[in-house]
């Protein structure tokens, strides 16, 4: 049975929501209060400040997405298809992402250095995906680090905004790139 957000969960899930639509840098707290209809000190109980308020909505999003990630890649049977399907979950919850959105978040120093420590984690998952694949015998005997690494390094690029910037390729669409160049160059 699922349970009923409490007003401060909905409230953080409307905060996140006109976050990811319009970005972070422009909306003051005023904004925020009135758009969302309520106080600011309604907010100052989600945050003590504008900054606070920023990193609790960034990792609200961070977290959630990683809950839908998760079940997505968990969802799939087969080991290589666990790698696109992670890559390409990750591009779905990064979807709803304006490129304001994701410009203030990267102008966020807070905010940036929680986007910058998921990207860590999902190299990671995708380290420990290439070396399931690699047990099943599904990938190439590949060096499971190593391509994570190269993995991450794209993953961070796509963080800094840098893909972005040299291709017209936003992140999400960068992701659905980098799982099939993954899957490809590592299938037995």
């Amino acid at each position: 049975m699922a349970t009923v957000p409490s007003r401060h969960e909905q409230l953080l899930g409307q905060l996140v929501e006109l976050f990811l639509s319009e970005g972070i840098r422009d909306l003051t707290l005023a904004d925020l209060a009135a758009r969302l209809h309520c106080s600011k000190s309604t907010l100052y109980a989600l945050g003590p400040s504008k900054e606070q308020l920023v990193v609790v909505a960034v990792r609200s999003f961070f977290r959630t997405a990683t809950v839908h990630v998760e079940e997505r890649t968990a969802a799939e049977p087969d080991p290589a298809a666990r790698i696109p399907a992670y890559l390409r979950a990750v591009a779905d919850a990064l979807r709803p992402a304006s490129e304001q959105f994701m410009s203030d978040l990267l102008a966020h120093p807070a905010a940036r250095d929680v986007y910058r420590r998921n990207t860590e984690i999902a190299a990671e998952r995708v380290r420990q995906l290439i070396a399931d694949g690699v047990a099943a015998g599904t990938f190439r005997d590949v060096h499971a680090t190593f391509v994570a690494d190269t993995i991450a390094a794209t993953m961070e690029r796509i963080q800094r905004g840098e893909v972005r910037a040299n291709t017209g390729v936003g992140d999400a669409e960068a992701y659905d790139e980098l799982a099939a160049l993954v899957v490809e160059g590592i299938r037995s």
